[in-house]
């Protein structure tokens, strides 16, 4: 697969929205691949951490922004980790992800977003993660109706999970950050 690289101004523009959305020390890179070594999920990527932040330096915003490695990102922090140079790869991951959104291009990984939404919308909901609730609506709104069927009746005897949502006595509190949130990223 080969790319022309953008002109200098659109690389230092792109790098720079980046910088703005949480990396300010991407530049820092000198493409040593412990971000990559350490990642639990490089092998599912299309471009491993270290060639994100390489494609970034570039100016390869639509490769970037439309690969499928910044949804898959786990943001578990051991590229972060392990970095020499504090270049933080996980908040590269989490910037682009944002950048993508606000640009209104759709991930490749169709279930990620979905779940992502999913996830929010039940701590937004009960102050806390109400997993069979998460589960369920995950399975029905992506499609896939019987993915957890067998292993929910054994979560549940075990006390895993429970039927029913557990109540934070500071959901109040978190439904305002939800909203602070959601006017923050409208201005």
């Amino acid at each position: 697969m080969s790319y022309l690289l953008p002109s200098a101004e659109k690389q230092r523009e792109f790098v720079r929205d980046v910088k703005q959305r949480g990396a300010p020390n991407i530049t820092a890179c000198y493409q040593c691949g412990k971000c990559t070594a350490g990642c639990p999920v490089a092998f599912e990527m299309d471009y491993p951490p270290n060639q994100v932040i390489r494609g970034v330096l570039l100016g390869m915003r639509e490769a970037m922004l439309s690969s499928r490695t910044i949804w898959l990102c786990a943001a578990c922090e051991t590229c972060s980790t392990r970095c020499p140079q504090e270049v933080d790869p996980a908040a590269v991951m989490d910037a682009l992800r944002r950048i993508a959104y606000a640009e209104g291009i759709r991930s490749p990984e169709q279930d990620v977003p979905l779940f992502h939404r999913i996830f929010l919308g039940t701590v937004k909901q009960f102050g806390r993660v109400f997993e069979a609730g998460m589960m369920g609506f995950y399975n029905v709104f992506s499609g896939h109706l019987t993915q957890d069927l067998l292993m929910a009746p054994k979560l549940l005897l075990k006390g895993k999970i429970s039927l029913f949502p557990a109540r934070n006595k500071h959901a109040k509190e978190l439904k305002e950050m939800f909203a602070k949130a959601k006017e923050l990223e409208a201005s």
